[in-house]
């Protein structure tokens, strides 16, 4: 069986490399030779999959910072299509990546009219959608959607999809969790060291609005907490010399990291200062405090405000998963220094604040289903696809 996933960003990456296990795992159970051509990154190929093109450098949020990518994977989508219309091929499998995959949506039925199409982590239409444009062809062309948030099912099932809740996929992973203590002692952590872990950029575009402002409030802290350790778990190595550098200017400590070093940040950490995305949820499960940031270039920022009427009632997945407000975020001129620092520093000095964000983590997790996410969607995808494949055989 020979399966084609398309997906982008880092995240996108995690999150197939992790669907991608699921798969071999439950092929070699239903005794099934299993083949993955993949557009995605070095985690998905290291899962197992051919990597047909690495995606991961190519996204972008927002208008104006998107424009410089748009030549690029139009160009890389347009050379991959060519190769996989001459490639059979028996499910396709699209995970969040909205631009590509809605153009995949509309090639493959064309390329490949009876396969299955499945959509797995659907865009958040459900959280920002400005029509039902998108919307109307993700249902139109998926065959099912495995959706990970409550609100997304809903959102999808009451617009007509066929859609499985499978929870979240990052559960999967709470049980190779690193344990705190030892986390601390191998980072080398005093007794009465607090870590600071600041995630400022998945994207290159993170670079330029996020990281300046995210390290001159971790010197803030720095200068006004004693015994602060700040760490910068790295989403991609290309990224470290303009971090380094950065930090440098600022005459700030910190310890960039990367690998299985990352894990060990997490479960040692007592507060983090994350962009806005799927490392949230990370923090969340793994009950570290966090403040979440965005910002985005000004003309974006402006045209979203005053000409899309832009509105959103979370943007972390952390606040989104019940629509509460869990963890602060301060987005756009909200995300500054000085707000930053102040909201970390009220996390840090206000156990009451602590456990407050701890209880919230509790009810969150409550609702992100149980552990087998990515097995249950991998059976389900596999088994819908060997149905399909046999019912063409007997066509033929």
């Amino acid at each position: 069986m020979r399966l084609f996933i398309s997906t982008g960003e880092v995240s996108g990456d995690l999150q197939g490399s992790l669907l991608i296990a699921a798969l071999f795992r439950q092929a070699k159970q239903l005794g099934l030779e299993l083949e993955i051509l993949a557009l995605g990154g070095d985690r998905m190929a290291a899962a197992g999959a051919k990597l047909l093109a690495n995606t991961i450098g190519i996204s972008s949020i927002g208008i104006w910072e998107a424009l410089p990518y748009v030549w690029p994977t139009w160009r890389l989508q347009q050379k991959i299509a060519r190769q996989i219309r001459e490639t059979s091929l028996d499910a396709a499998i699209l995970i969040d990546y909205i631009g590509p995959n809605i153009g995949w949506g509309g090639r493959l039925p064309k390329s490949h009219p009876n396969i299955p199409i499945f959509y797995y982590i659907a865009p958040q239409e459900w959280v920002w959608s400005f029509g039902e444009g998108k919307t109307t062809q993700l249902v139109n062309f998926s065959d099912r959607i495995f959706a990970i948030f409550p609100g997304e099912a809903t959102y999808y099932r009451d617009r007509g999809a066929a859609v499985s809740f499978v929870g979240h996929p990052l559960i999967d992973q709470l049980q190779d969790r690193p344990d705190r203590a030892k986390a601390r002692a191998q980072l080398g952590l005093q007794e009465q060291e607090r870590a600071i872990a600041l995630y400022p950029a998945s994207r290159p575009q993170e670079l330029k609005f996020l990281l300046p402002t995210v390290l001159a409030a971790a010197q803030q802290l720095n200068a006004e907490l004693p015994n602060l350790r700040f760490f910068v778990p790295l989403s991609q190595e290309k990224f470290r010399t303009t971090i380094e550098e950065a930090a440098r200017e600022l005459n700030l400590p910190l310890q960039i990291v990367s690998g299985e070093t990352t894990a060990l940040v997490q479960a040692a950490a007592d507060l983090a200062i994350a962009k806005s995305g799927t490392v949230n949820l990370e923090l969340g499960l793994q009950g570290i405090p966090q403040v979440v940031v965005y910002r985005v270039g000004a003309v974006t920022a402006w045209i979203a405000r005053h000409i899309l009427r832009f509105s959103i009632p979370f943007m972390s997945p952390v606040n989104l998963v019940d629509m509460e407000a869990i963890v602060p975020e301060l987005l756009q001129d909200e995300a500054n220094p000085d707000r930053i620092a102040a909201e970390a520093k009220a996390i840090l000095l206000d156990p009451d604040r602590q456990a407050a964000i701890q209880a919230g983590y509790q009810r969150m997790r409550q609702s992100l289903g149980e552990p087998g996410v990515c097995d249950r969607a991998a059976q389900e995808i596999l088994t819908a696809a060997l149905q399909q494949k046999q019912v063409l055989s007997r066509e033929r």
